[in-house]
């Protein structure tokens, strides 16, 4: 009796230990799934692995320096909560906001004064409040600077990121938090469903 009860004790361990080392391979495939999948691949139109060239006599102050901001910190990301003020969030709104403010060109929260505005809706109700928000579909020809706004149904999801050039209708832009990183798209606008508009520079 006591010799079953010890061998159904080490069978039961055995069990436990085979499901936990299961569990753990199980993780440690899917995170190798998520990174080959999500590494190479373009949320929208093209994924760029190099920055973009861009003739600064062609921009102005304002649009040098948020290119600058942005190429730093394309070659060089930090987590998300180094644009987050040590807050872990969704961080594609407060990679817009650190940029600008590093660029010289803060934003206003309208709901705290902060140069950090952590939401997609509250950074257009930014634009909208300063007059600088334009819909899509309102013939507005997007420049380096702009501030891209996506509603949930597009590819990205709630999201937005900074246009860094705009040639017709195509777009490159940067972003953050984009597979939790910061990331380089071109895509034709036209064939992205979800965009909500501008929030021009």
């Amino acid at each position: 009796m006591i010799r079953e009860q010890l061998s159904l004790r080490r069978t039961g361990r055995w069990v436990v230990l085979g499901l936990a080392l299961f569990v753990i391979a199980s993780v440690i495939a899917g995170v190798r799934w998520w990174e080959d999948r999500s590494n190479g691949q373009a949320i929208a139109g093209e994924r760029r692995t190099e920055f973009p060239a861009l003739d600064p006599a062609a921009l102005d102050p304002k649009q040098v320096r948020i290119v600058a901001v942005a190429e730093r910190e394309f070659g060089s990301p930090g987590a998300g909560t180094k644009y987050a003020e040590g807050i872990d969030e969704a961080w594609c709104a407060d990679f817009v906001s650190w940029v600008l403010r590093e660029a010289g060109i803060p934003l206003v929260n309208p709901n705290s004064g902060s140069w950090r505005i952590p939401g997609v809706y509250t950074l257009q109700e930014y634009y909208e409040s300063t007059g600088r928000f334009t819909p899509i579909g309102s013939g507005y020809r997007p420049r380096t600077g702009d501030v891209l706004l996506y509603r949930e149904s597009s590819p990205f999801g709630q999201h937005t990121n900074i246009v860094l050039r705009a040639d017709g209708g195509e777009v490159t832009t940067i972003g953050g938090n984009e597979f939790g990183d910061v990331r380089i798209h071109r895509f034709t606008l036209a064939d992205v469903p979800g965009v909500v508009g501008f929030g021009r520079l």
